[in-house]
């Protein structure tokens, strides 16, 4: 998954074959039928062996030609003849390397351009083969082999009147001026808070001790995190953060359960939790800044206080619609995996996981959140990458299936239109938010998201709905973040393992 997974019929013939120079005559050639048996094996999830054998009577067929040709018109010196008089043995005998690595490169080209037409693959990557390793033999046929990764078979149920459950809501008062605090804190001024009780969305400042079964495997001190429901370092998240430290003062200390990530450069602390105690020194709050003209138009593009409130409500919608569209795309996986469990293999998953986060991220930006939200959400995908990164990958074979069972397709004025849009959301130019597409390797990433989305509205428009009200459990809960890590590298030094039957 190689790059992003692309269901382009003809990636199978995306090798390093060097293509020699062709004329009218050559590609004559190579539009003929090639002779060739083909043998298809499942050797795991998602991979395939395929050997092929081209017939003799082909590469006869080519190199004779070819020999033709150079005793002919187009024939080379040959020390010890005028040119145009040396006997074809000759000439065969000395150019015959040459004319069989022109001959491997023609006959492979075609052979894997047929191969791709007449059967069903659907390929993840260009095959692991490369043609350097294979030769013409003097006799016989000519036999290659490779393994590719191929897209999951799985068949689909009808998707048209699928009954969804949808969650609505009708943001209140409160709800929209906390979106609008949330929005302003980050051009707010930091102060003490007076008195300094901490609440969610204050900021603390504390020194911070970890332990694993009571024996300390590492220190962070003087850390300023903001009080949120949960909180995400680098390699572990808590998630009652916001709970445990609501009401802490200075002098006090608040202990809380990091669950470490299951990436954790060390075996035993792999997914396990560990105890990490925060010393309160300081809480602090945020002053917002005063609703000028000036600085609304220059953040928010807005120039009063009931425009910047409509665009919060926008906004708020647009995250609601988010939540709705993830609401179905896992209800649509769960119907259809249900029927049929698929195993992605994990050297895939392990290729696809950035391109995949990557994309993750766009629908983020999509639904209007903030940076410091996306960061965190970012921090919780990163933690189980491989979990997250088989589910997305699930939705996306899912909905890419669809797409061509519906002839849904992307072209190039769909991409720029997307491209807009993004540079309208984020204030960046066209041309500025092309060239970082381009240059982070994400074009690819928006046309299967256009897809997928294409895809995605045709279920939702032929759905039946039942509605439900979203609660404020039912929401992401937002996280804090921290660039530290809970367990370094060297907690390996730092603790001992723990003895697993209980006994110190």
């Amino acid at each position: 998954m190689a790059d992003e997974p692309t269901p382009h019929p003809n990636s199978t013939s995306a090798t390093s074959v060097a293509e020699p120079e062709t004329t009218t005559e050559d590609q004559q050639e190579q539009d003929f039928k090639i002779q060739q048996t083909v043998e298809i094996k499942d050797i795991g999830p998602c991979k395939k062996h395929v050997k092929v054998t081209v017939d003799r009577a082909v590469i006869d067929q080519q190199f004779d030609k070819r020999f033709t040709e150079l005793t002919r018109s187009n024939q080379p010196q040959v020390r010890g003849f005028r040119p145009g008089k040396a006997p074809r043995k000759i000439i065969e005998k000395q150019y015959y390397d040459s004319v069989a690595e022109e001959i491997k490169s023609r006959i492979l080209m075609a052979s894997l351009e047929q191969l791709a037409e007449d059967q069903s693959i659907s390929p993840l990557s260009p095959p692991e083969f490369d043609p350097h390793l294979v030769s013409i033999p003097k006799e016989g046929p000519f036999v290659y082999e490779f393994d590719i990764e191929v897209r999951p078979e799985f068949e689909l149920p009808n998707y048209k009147g699928m009954k969804l459950r949808r969650p609505v809501h009708t943001y209140t008062a409160e709800e929209i001026e906390a979106e609008k605090r949330r929005l302003l804190e980050p051009y707010g001024q930091l102060v003490p808070k007076d008195p300094p009780i901490a609440d969610l969305y204050d900021t603390i400042v504390a020194d911070v001790t970890i332990s694993y079964q009571g024996k300390e495997i590492n220190k962070l001190s003087e850390v300023r995190v903001r009080v949120e429901p949960r909180l995400a370092l680098s390699d572990g998240v808590a998630d009652d953060f916001g709970a445990k430290m609501k009401g802490a003062q200075p002098g006090e200390t608040r202990t809380v359960d990091i669950t470490l990530s299951q990436e954790n450069p060390v075996d035993y602390l792999r997914g396990v939790k560990v105890q990490a105690a925060f010393v309160i020194h300081d809480v602090k709050t945020t002053r917002l800044p005063e609703l000028t003209p000036s600085f609304l138009e220059e953040h928010f593009m807005v120039s009063t206080p009931e425009m910047f409130t409509e665009l919060v409500q926008a906004m708020l919608q647009r995250r609601l619609e988010y939540l709705q569209r993830q609401a179905a795309r896992q209800q649509i996986l769960q119907q259809i995996t249900s029927a049929s469990d698929w195993e992605l293999p994990q050297d895939l998953l392990r290729k696809q996981a950035r391109k995949t986060l990557a994309r993750k991220i766009m629908e983020m930006q999509n639904a209007g959140m903030t940076e410091e939200q996306i960061r965190g959400r970012r921090r919780l995908l990163e933690q189980d990458v491989l979990r997250n990164t088989a589910a997305a990958l699930k939705e996306h074979f899912v909905l890419q299936k669809i797409a061509e069972v519906e002839k849904i397709e992307i072209d190039d004025e769909d991409i720029d239109r997307e491209i807009e849009r993004i540079a309208e959301q984020s204030g960046e130019s066209y041309r500025r938010v092309k060239a970082r597409l381009e240059k982070e390797e994400l074009m690819e990433a928006v046309a299967a998201d256009l897809l997928e989305r294409k895809a995605l509205d045709l279920i939702l428009a032929h759905a039946v709905y039942e509605d439900y009200e979203l609660k404020p459990t039912d929401q992401p809960a937002d996280v804090a973040t921290v660039e530290a890590q809970a367990a370094p590298e060297t907690a390996a030094s730092q603790a001992t393992t723990p003895d697993t039957t209980g006994n110190r």
